[in-house]
């Protein structure tokens, strides 16, 4: 079904990209027009319906642009905009984007800074790459706990150390980092964290000793792990904050739990298409997401905005004055991820 959703979706962008091109006339952005006159913004992006939601109607009575979305996983829209370079059908890359992508494809993005980049947290701007913007913030450490399996057990988790408590052996739901994102996201915490320094080998001692507590379990999704945990397959998830809050938010009898020696959030990202047809609409639209009008809409959700100076108004969300927040290398992770992963199933096969 969503195949066959992705198909029509890329019907109708081809359809109104001939029609830009023969007919419509020119907004004074660059961009196309439709019959209106207001600009059409192309838009791909992995985000959920949700986020969509929020965000696109605001942007579109913001500025009076239209947004035409292309909804994909970030791996098919990054190889629709690779392939599509020489002739860009997209404006912009809306989440997905992230150092990892950049350094795989340099060559696809224009460099922006917004004029609003001083209102995000300093820890999430621009660096020396000029081409993406973070605007929300995704907590990659998170330790999803079933009250009642815990209450049985008499454990107390508040940290990773506590994972490494024997009752829990064999009731840890957890991913395998070689194949999943959010677990790859985990493991580079554990690293951050749990060692004399980061990344040190004490931290791969800590590793090793977690995936002896998990006795094989490694689950295949993400959603696995939250769900069982929430259903009482087991005691302890080791997730990501997002899906864990909705849980609470929805009234799973969990806890949430942030290690106490430190969390990460992770920044996603948009970028301009190199050579975008709509350079302009596509400049505007980042720098919307960061304005303080579309970071407050992000502070009532389970995704934290880039700005953290704003006041979260989810009351499931803790606010980092309360949480030991962790600041990761993400190009030193990023240039030693195979490295790692190789390692991590050195570990896990033994």
């Amino acid at each position: 079904m969503k195949k066959f959703l992705r198909m029509i979706l890329a019907g109708v962008l081809a359809s109104s990209m001939i029609a830009c091109g023969g007919t419509g006339g020119q907004s004074t952005d660059g961009g196309s027009t439709d019959d209106g006159g207001s600009t059409t913004l192309v838009i791909y992006s992995p985000n959920s319906d949700t986020e969509v939601e929020m965000v696109k109607p605001a942007f579109e009575e913001a500025t009076g642009i239209k947004i035409e979305l292309v909804s994909a996983g970030t791996g098919e829209c990054v190889e629709r905009i690779d392939a599509e370079k020489e002739n860009p059908q997209a404006d912009v890359l809306w989440g997905g984007m992230n150092y990892g992508v950049y350094v795989q494809h340099p060559d696809l993005w224009e460099d922006y800074t917004s004029p609003n980049e001083s209102l995000i947290d300093e820890a999430y701007r621009q660096g020396d790459v000029k081409c993406y913007t973070n605007y929300t913030l995704s907590g990659s450490g998170a330790l999803i706990l079933n009250n009642e399996l815990m209450k049985e057990l008499g454990v107390e988790v508040k940290g990773y150390k506590d994972l490494l408590n024997p009752a829990l052996k064999g009731k840890i739901a957890s991913g395998d980092p070689t194949k999943s994102s959010s677990a790859w996201a985990e493991l580079t915490n554990m690293l951050l964290v749990m060692g004399d320094k980061a990344y040190d080998e004490k931290a791969w001692d800590y590793v090793t000793e977690f995936v002896a507590q998990l006795d094989g379990i490694q689950l295949d999704s993400s959603s696995a792990i939250y769900k069982g945990v929430a259903d009482g397959e087991y005691a302890v998830g080791v997730s990501y904050e997002d899906p864990c809050i909705k849980m609470l938010s929805d009234g799973a009898d969990v806890t949430v739990v942030y290690p106490e020696e430190g969390a990460v959030w992770l920044p996603a990202a948009v970028a301009i298409v190199k050579n975008a047809p709509h350079k302009d609409a596509a400049q505007k639209f980042v720098d919307f997401l960061i304005s303080d009008e579309c970071q407050a809409l992000y502070a009532a959700t389970t995704a934290r905005p880039a700005n953290t100076s704003l006041p979260l108004t989810n009351e499931y969300m803790k606010p980092f004055s309360e949480i030991n927040v962790a600041y990761e290398d993400i190009p030193f992770c990023a240039e030693n991820k195979s490295d790692w992963q190789a390692r991590y199933a050195e570990i896990r096969d033994k």
